[in-house]
């Protein structure tokens, strides 16, 4: 039995690189653009009214802007990946995407087998960070000084198992609970127990979030 198309919201200011995305998307098997908008207010309304898997957001909306309807759409529906796409990298727009519960970006012109892609693993629970992002990320906390480096962490982070530090570990990496679970020769249905208890220990709301504590408190290199 084949499985249900991945319902995407699409939120893109631009009519004619929107129409562009819809069409080419729409032409990839498994994939369904369920709505469409071109501004955050409308977007965050829409995420009400419809059941998605994922959202398209671009940052450089009109009225509320993307990253704040990313912020309000995930209040909403914590569970709701949104993957952000951007016409510019600018540094401080990775860690405002981070806080405002982003689990990734694409620049526009990214090759479009690379985009079915990163809504894919991002739709399946991994987070799309390129190599740029994740270097600011690290850059970021490797600027704040030693002592301070760890406070506010959970002091749970050293009873993380074995087998957890390996699935966080395959989490940085951008594996979905499917590549996971292949990896390690186990079910996803315990990857997704593992991931859980991983959440629950780190104290944080998602994936993303998990490895940034790991990257901090050099759980991950």
């Amino acid at each position: 039995m084949a499985s249900s198309p991945l319902k995407i919201l699409l939120v893109e200011d631009d009519e004619l690189f929107r129409l562009g995305l819809h069409v080419r998307l729409q032409q990839e098997p498994g994939l369904e653009i369920v709505a469409e908008t071109e501004d955050g207010e409308t977007a965050v309304e829409l995420a009400k009214e419809h059941a998605l898997d994922i959202v398209l957001l671009d940052v450089g909306l009109p009225g509320i802007g993307g990253i704040e309807a990313c912020r309000q759409i995930k209040q909403l529906h914590p569970q709701l990946p949104v993957l952000v796409l951007t016409s510019h990298f600018q540094k401080p727009l990775i860690s405002r995407l981070i806080a405002a519960g982003a689990q990734g970006y694409c620049l526009k012109g990214i090759a479009a087998e690379k985009l079915v892609l990163a809504l894919r693993s991002v739709a399946a629970g991994a987070s799309w960070w390129d190599e740029t992002a994740t270097q600011e990320i690290r850059s970021q906390f490797e600027s704040i000084p030693g002592e301070k480096k760890l406070e506010n962490l959970p002091v749970t982070i050293n009873t993380l198992t074995q087998r957890e530090q390996e699935i966080l570990s395959l989490i940085a990496q951008g594996k979905t609970n499917q590549e996971i679970a292949e990896a390690l020769y186990i079910t996803t249905g315990t990857v997704r127990v593992h991931v859980h208890a991983i959440l629950h220990k780190l104290e944080v709301r998602d994936r993303t979030q998990a490895v940034i504590v790991a990257m901090q408190t050099g759980l991950i290199k």
